[in-house]
């Protein structure tokens, strides 16, 4: 998705996220740029969901008016996750977050094909995609990881050539969680139009900051989570296609029957209730923010580059408009945002690969060394960032980088 244009817009957080934030203003916590990694839960979310956790407590599978009264919420709430991603209220199935989701997809579709098949996925996909794979592997399915470019997208004409007669799932993300690459996925959907191999795209990190229109793209199945939407932690959907024909998952776990028996469990009605209220802002707010993130996203490169060597990691016009990955010439990342940690919240990768050592997969995939990798910063952009903001980490990154030698332009 080509970025858009930047055009004057307010650089200041809202009221409701500007009150979520920790309190930088008495330095009692530092300037969250993590937003990657998980995003605060907006007020006007936490409002809409605090009535399910008191008076409107019923559950939705009830016969009788609390229970009535919940399933109306879930519904409304499947409803605005539904419209954000162009998709229709039945093909939405609430999960505990995006990792459930992608499991719920890759497996409960990999189950119906009990002669193995092939699997075609990327070198740069989350864990939660590649950990899959790779046990499905194990168990007789074979599976092809394409490679990147330096800019971090597939080849869609690779990916032509990759296919097969047995290939059911090609799973490939909409946006990369460490640099923020956006995939070409129209192109995508026009190669996979004619073959029968369904699609399944990671979109954790692309839902509500770029748009996406699951029919549009030609998507089957679709991952998401709340908490990277400015929703609640452990509430998450998948998006799974019922037209032209429906697919059809084997159920990863089996009980009540709730989510037409897809994904059995009792539905946490607050969760989805923020999920919902989560959407419904995201779609409401989506251009405007775009467009702030990506003149704070300029203001930020354009203040570092004036006094440090670095390069930017990823795609660079598509990309999500909040994540900046920057390879600091001669840094030790962790040291420096260890450095940073009482000033600045971010991140030298991905949170989910908290305890993974040695250089990322992603930065590897696109050709950085181990050295340049391990050099590498993750500014994660979001709801509360303020100019203001930027402009105090510019200045503390920058001089938290004198101490190294080398480090200065």
């Amino acid at each position: 998705m080509p970025e858009q244009p930047v055009a004057a817009a307010s650089l200041s957080a809202s009221e409701p996220a500007r009150r979520l934030v920790d309190d930088t203003s008495n330095g009692s916590l530092p300037i969250y740029l993590d937003h990657l990694a998980t995003t605060p839960l907006d007020l006007r979310v936490l409002e809409a969901m605090v009535p399910f956790f008191t008076t409107h407590f019923g559950n939705p599978s009830s016969a009788h008016p609390y229970g009535w009264q919940a399933k109306e919420a879930t519904e409304a709430a499947r409803n605005a996750v539904a419209g954000l991603l162009g998709a229709s209220a039945r093909e939405i199935v609430f999960t505990s977050g995006a990792t459930e989701a992608n499991n719920l997809a890759i497996r409960g579709l990999a189950a119906r094909h009990p002669d193995g098949g092939h699997i075609i996925t990327s070198a740069t996909e989350h864990p939660a995609v590649l950990d899959v794979c790779e046990t499905l592997s194990r168990s007789g399915t074979e599976v092809t990881y394409l490679s990147v470019d330096a800019h971090g997208q597939i080849d869609p004409d690779e990916l032509q050539r990759q296919l097969r007669d047995d290939t059911f799932l090609v799973s490939l993300m909409a946006a990369n969680n460490e640099i923020g690459t956006i995939q070409p996925l129209e192109r995508i959907g026009l190669v996979l139009a004619d073959h029968p191999a369904l699609w399944h795209c990671d979109a954790a990190q692309a839902v509500g900051k770029i748009p996406l229109d699951v029919r549009a793209l030609g998507i089957d199945l679709l991952s998401m989570s709340a908490h990277k939407v400015y929703g609640p932690k452990g509430q998450g959907a998948l998006y799974v296609r019922r037209r032209r024909p429906a697919i059809r998952l084997q159920p990863l776990q089996e009980g009540g029957g709730q989510e037409r028996g897809i994904r059995s469990g009792t539905l946490n009605v607050p969760g989805i209730v923020g999920l919902g209220r989560a959407c419904e802002l995201a779609a409401a707010e989506l251009e405007s923010e775009m467009r702030r993130l990506g003149q704070l996203r300029e203001q930020l490169v354009g203040g570092l580059s004036q006094k440090l060597n670095l390069t930017i990691n990823g795609h660079a016009q598509q990309r999500l408009p909040g994540c900046v990955s920057v390879c600091f010439a001669g840094a030790d990342g962790t040291d420096l945002m260890l450095r940073l940690q009482h000033e600045v919240a971010l991140s030298a990768g991905a949170a989910c690969a908290s305890g993974h050592t040695g250089p990322s997969h992603v930065l590897s995939a696109i050709g950085l060394s181990d050295a340049q990798a391990t050099s590498t910063l993750r500014f994660g952009l979001g709801r509360s960032t303020t100019q203001e903001q930027i402009d105090t980490v510019i200045e503390k990154v920058i001089a938290a980088c004198v101490h190294d030698t080398g480090l200065a332009g």
